[in-house]
């Protein structure tokens, strides 16, 4: 199974690329370079140290970030899940965060918070913390009642039906939600270097687009996907270790 997923991913990657090449080759754009135009750019910002001085500051903001909305996120994910009545108090409000376009609340934050750090770790946490709370706040809800009221049968007092029930029994989907949270981060920290202040990984893209150097512009995204991607498979791969249980049909060992 672990050898034909991997193929079945590889041969995705193969079509990919490949559709990539053939689209630059004929070309569909001339600011679409081909493939292999991409990958000597991004080669070469590999070797001359540029890119791993890009990613210094674009993982500032993003390790921020994620930090504090998987800290805060998971903490009101399982407040709200467990009150109704703070689930009727914060739930709208993550809704609308979710919901609200990011590119229009930019400018309020640089106004409040200027163009520094601080505009962009709030950037990620909009993007990131609503995914968690509203992850967080399903999986407790809808533990099974029967186990609930299995605990309470052997005189479990309300903190160990949460600690030991509720939490356990929710960990998994908690966990995916920390998963797409994460990677709605990414998708922030980019954002708020094209939109703020143009540094890290949104500076090479802004610089490389103003003077159409266009391999090096794809490089720079295309190395953020990857990265995201890497990432993402590590925490499926911890997530599949943790939770064996719940991959053969169980909520969890």
């Amino acid at each position: 199974m672990i050898n034909r997923s991997l193929g079945l991913k590889l041969l995705s990657a193969i079509l990919v690329f490949g559709a990539w090449e053939i689209a630059g080759r004929i070309p569909v754009s001339f600011a679409f370079p081909t493939f292999l135009e991409s990958m000597q750019a991004l080669f070469v910002m590999t070797f001359d140290g540029s890119i791993f001085t890009a990613y210094g500051e674009t993982l500032k903001p993003l390790a921020i970030g994620v930090g504090i909305s998987a800290f805060f996120g998971i903490g009101i994910g399982l407040w709200v899940g467990l009150s109704e009545r703070f689930d009727w108090l914060f739930s709208p409000i993550f809704i609308v965060m979710q919901a609200a376009p990011l590119a229009a609340l930019i400018p309020i934050l640089v106004m409040a918070y200027g163009i520094g750090l601080t505009s962009k770790v709030f950037v990620v946490c909009i993007m990131a913390m609503p995914v968690i709370v509203l992850n967080t706040a399903s999986a407790v809800r809808n533990t099974p009642a029967n186990i609930k009221d299995m605990g309470r049968s052997f005189l479990a007092s309300d903190r160990d039906i949460i600690l030991k029930i509720v939490i356990p029994a929710a960990s998994p989907v908690i966990f995916s939600g920390l998963r797409l949270g994460i990677s709605a981060g990414f998708i922030g920290a980019i954002l708020s270097e094209l939109k703020i202040t143009p540094t890290g990984v949104g500076d090479i893209i802004t610089y490389s687009r103003s003077i159409a150097d266009y391999p090096s512009m794809y490089a720079a995204i295309f190395s953020i996907i990857v990265l995201a991607v890497l990432f993402l498979n590590l925490l499926e791969q911890i997530e599949n270790v943790l939770f064996e249980g719940n991959n053969r049909g169980y909520v969890s060992d």
